[in-house]
């Protein structure tokens, strides 16, 4: 049985979608390219189990439509596994529609955060075959491919049409959606596989490359992508859509430290990768995180590459990023979200703005580089409240605490807590999903449009001073230092156009 897992191109004059292994989705102008993790080892682990697999990302190709469909028809597949997310599900829907007229038999096979949280809504708008809910569909697809291939009953966690030719489940529940389509479900999905038992990612067969330069989290080239866990230990800020779907409270789960370590060497020395980053929502701490470095201290591979991750505030202490230092960490992501007490209670980022503070200064005076996201954009936050999460992100800088920042507007996803307050208050501008892509907020605030835009710029702008360059500067020591620098300012530009009030709608 062959099997593809495949992303179609977005022709649009936004930008590249930002897509794969992407929790707040954007249209970038500087392309950049993630590594989709949970997808390549879906591949990888259909491969281990004797599928033949096909890997077609058409973005990171950056193949037109037309190309992307040509490859898919080369490849003679039975079944195609696509990631979707709500700002480019109607685009989905036109795709599987037009897939499903040229493939007729071809099984389609959709995944990701918002059919996870409304399947029934995509059976009444394309000729989906199936949908697997839930952040396991890594191994969930190795139980489809069983059932389609030898008929092996269906775990929890799938949906399918009633009367489906290839799909059956006997125990299945029957829900009717609302367009009056007649469905079967398994149930929800149990989040409870043991993430060890994986195969390591076929970075061949996934195409490691085409995601090895264009992204800012590397400063050295080529760099790679692996993932401590699933997704967040915190797991309950109120914004985070795979903390809701995906992934939701109470079913964090990760690799083992010796694990994720072998799969570090393994990257290392097959692919000779200069930087690795974990993309895991928030690397794990304590004792896990302890053992992790040391088994790259003691085996000397801190030496052979460099390491970054996302990270909270109160995660590690100040011992502990010293040890991450000797370990080869670089580059530590945060999410700071608003320089405001009353909204990151309210999004229950756990977190207060001393530890935000204290937090970045430990992993400044360790030695690493530090990064903070900052959202604009809250429907309860004035302009004012605004312009202080801004001057707090510029102290930081002032400070000399962090090193980058990305700024985005919030966006309420389907399936968070936070879309659910919206619908309740009535904050919603929209809701067309076309519209939740960033170019604009779709929340009701006090602040206009093109006000939130140039403040989202500001931001961009807020560590541009003369002397956080001079200092850039004067680290200076190696080629890739130049390089990096070159690319980091053209991602900043690019930043300045995603956020224009002249962008193209």
């Amino acid at each position: 049985m062959k099997i593809a897992i495949g992303y179609p191109p977005i022709e649009s004059g936004k930008g590249v979608p930002l897509l794969s292994q992407n929790r707040q989705f954007q249209y970038f102008n500087a392309p950049t390219y993630i590594y989709p993790m949970v997808p390549a080892y879906a591949a990888s682990n259909l491969k281990a189990h004797g599928s033949a697999v096909a890997w077609l990302d058409g973005i990171a190709e950056k193949w037109t439509y037309d190309r992307w469909e040509r490859e898919l028809d080369a490849a003679a597949l039975d079944v195609l596994l696509m990631e979707t997310k709500c700002p480019v599900i109607k685009a989905h829907w036109t795709i599987a529609t037009r897939l499903r007229a040229k493939f007729p038999s071809l099984i389609i096979v959709w995944v990701g955060d918002h059919v996870t949280c409304l399947p029934q809504e995509t059976f009444d708008h394309a000729p989906v075959d199936a949908i697997i809910t839930g952040g396991d569909y890594d191994f969930l697809i190795v139980d489809l491919v069983n059932h389609l291939a030898h008929g092996a009953p269906l775990p929890p966690g799938f949906w399918f049409p009633e009367g489906h030719p290839r799909l059956a489940a006997p125990h299945a529940s029957t829900v009717t959606s609302p367009g009056g389509m007649r469905l079967l479900t398994t149930g929800p999905a149990q989040l409870t596989h043991r993430l060890d038992d994986l195969p390591f990612i076929d970075r061949e067969l996934t195409r490691w490359r085409l995601y090895a330069y264009e992204n800012g989290n590397y400063k050295y080239t080529p760099g790679t992508y692996v993932y401590s866990g699933r997704d967040c230990w915190w797991n309950k800020c109120t914004f985070c859509v795979w903390d809701h779907t995906l992934n939701p409270p109470g079913t964090y789960r990760s690799f083992s430290p010796e694990r994720l370590f072998a799969e570090v060497k393994h990257v290392v020395d097959t692919l000779h990768v200069k930087e690795v980053f974990d993309d895991a929502g928030t690397m794990f701490v304590g004792n896990r995180l302890r053992k992790f470095c040391e088994l790259m201290i003691e085996s000397g591979y801190n030496r052979k590459v460099v390491l970054g991750c996302n990270m909270r505030f109160d995660g590690p202490d100040a011992e502990l990023y010293m040890l991450m230092k000797q370990a080869g960490f670089r580059f530590i992501l945060y999410g700071l979200e608003s320089g405001n007490q009353v909204t990151l209670d309210r999004i229950k980022k756990g977190l207060t703005l001393h530890q935000i503070e204290h937090g970045a200064r430990m992993c400044k005076e360790a030695g690493l580089e530090p990064h903070i996201t900052v959202m604009l954009g809250y429907p309860w936050e004035t302009f004012e409240d605004a312009q202080r999460t801004i001057d707090f992100a510029k102290s930081l800088f002032r400070k000399g605490y962090v090193d980058t920042l990305q700024a985005t507007i919030v966006i309420p996803y389907p399936g968070t807590p936070l879309y659910r307050e919206c619908k309740e208050n009535g904050w919603l501008v929209t809701e067309d999903y076309d519209d939740y892509d960033m170019r604009r907020p779709v929340m009701k605030t006090a602040i206009s449009d093109a006000q939130m835009l140039s403040l989202t710029q500001q931001l961009y702008k807020s560590f541009l001073s003369p002397s956080f360059i001079l200092k850039k500067i004067l680290a200076i020591r190696r080629w890739d230092d130049i390089t990096f620098l070159f690319m980091a300012g053209t991602r900043v530009l690019g930043h300045l156009l995603d956020f224009s009030p002249k962008q193209k709608k």
